[in-house]
């Protein structure tokens, strides 16, 4: 399994864009075959920044996903654009 969570700033004024391109982009993840988890998160007391933690069944479904309608219009085209930041951290499972 994949597990990962990446966080994202954002300009206070783009927070109803990003919370709609989020929600349609969450909706449609889960979707995939291969997405076991997808769940975005504001920061409690910081609602500029966004963390999604992210699992996938293995690397051919993260690459789905990656290559998906979804993911390209509403990240690639959507949320990666208006994000001032970004980083990823990658987890591994303890158990």
């Amino acid at each position: 399994m994949i597990s990962f969570a990446v966080r994202m700033k954002f300009a206070s004024e783009d927070r109803a864009e990003v919370a709609e391109s989020l929600r349609l982009l969450a909706a449609a993840s889960r979707q995939e075959p291969g997405c076991i988890s997808y769940i975005p998160h504001y920061l409690e007391g910081d609602p500029d920044t966004v963390l999604i933690y992210e699992q996938y069944r293995d690397a051919k479904a993260l690459e789905a996903h990656r290559a998906s309608e979804h993911f390209k219009n509403h990240a690639v085209g959507g949320l990666f654009q208006k994000m001032r930041e970004r980083s990823t951290e990658n987890l591994v499972a303890l158990v």
